[in-house]
């Protein structure tokens, strides 16, 4: 296991340091000049130079690459610019509404999706099995943004039952909650069906019924633990997938998270927000597909054997 632990721990600080070079050279390629455009057309060439040398836009790239992983691994992106405050201060303020809206939406689809999924499974091919399994596929390729503007002209400007932005209540959180959680939601119930139905004809469970068990403890005791290991991965990126997500949601809803500062910060070419917003966001995605793999060596011996190796 101790093997395990440490390939998957070395190949996380892989990930990191990719994402992080990555976020370097495409900030780069974008075109523009930033420091023009963060002081505006109203600003002179000297101002702009200053700008330049003051971010070290100045200096080979190589130079400049050198310097941000050193100010990367000491988590200094510096100032805004625009906001005038450290750059990863502003996004920590920022991280709970995300991780708030996120983790509500991966419980909605939790509670939801799992006991579709098994239904759909027991009553495969039949009337309900394809009416959940239509409205999972229409879930899941209904895009986000629409299904926000819908559920706002809807719900909150038609019916006026809930807010169509910002937060502050539990009302604030429904709509983007929901417009989040459908996609996953029906990825859900598509997963659960079909890893149950893999496994529901397998000897340990047909031993469990003949013993004498009741087709409830059966199902939930023995075939969903088995059916469980793929969707526990699957639960884990898509939860890496609900962060990115949120950038959609959050400019929608005007949620006061990570991925509306973010979307702003792109516009105004606010390099330290960008870089530090997502950096933290790819380093939550690792983290936590790092404890899916240990969970997934946990709950499969297999694979905790093959890693020992």
């Amino acid at each position: 296991m101790a093997a395990y632990v440490a390939r998957r721990l070395f190949f996380s600080v892989f990930v990191l340091w990719g994402a992080v070079t990555i976020i370097f050279v495409v900030l780069r390629l974008v075109p523009g000049d930033p420091a023009y455009i963060m002081l505006g057309p109203d600003a002179d060439q000297a101002q702009v130079d200053a700008l330049r040398a003051q971010l070290g836009l100045d200096h080979s790239l190589a130079q400049q690459y050198a310097t941000y992983l050193v100010n990367v691994v000491h988590l200094d992106f510096g100032q805004s610019f625009r906001l005038n405050a450290d750059s990863m201060s502003l996004v920590l303020q920022r991280v709970p509404a995300t991780i708030q809206l996120a983790t509500s939406a991966l419980l909605l689809s939790l509670v939801i999706g799992l006991p579709l999924g098994v239904v759909a499974a027991l009553r495969a091919n039949t009337w309900v099995d394809r009416t959940i399994s239509v409205f999972s596929l229409l879930g899941q390729s209904t895009p986000s943004f629409w299904l926000g503007i819908v559920m706002i002209l809807v719900f909150a400007r038609g019916l006026t039952l809930l807010p169509s932005a910002g937060s502050g209540s539990w009302a604030h959180l429904v709509l983007p909650t929901v417009t989040l959680a459908l996609p996953f939601l029906a990825i859900l119930v598509r997963l659960t069906r079909s890893g149950l139905l893999e496994v529901v004809h397998e000897g340990y469970v047909q031993t469990a019924r003949a013993k004498g068990l009741a087709e409830t403890a059966v199902i939930l005791v023995h075939a969903l633990r088995n059916a469980l290991i793929p969707i526990v991965t699957v639960v884990g990126l898509q939860f890496g997938a609900l962060l990115g997500g949120t950038v959609i949601v959050e400019t929608v809803f005007a949620w006061p998270g990570v991925g509306r500062l973010l979307i702003d910060s792109i516009g105004r070419r606010d390099y330290g927000v960008v870089q530090a917003s997502i950096l933290l966001v790819a380093a939550i995605f690792v983290l936590i597909n790092l404890l899916v793999d240990l969970l997934y060596g946990f709950l499969d011996p297999r694979v905790r054997l093959a890693g020992d190796r």
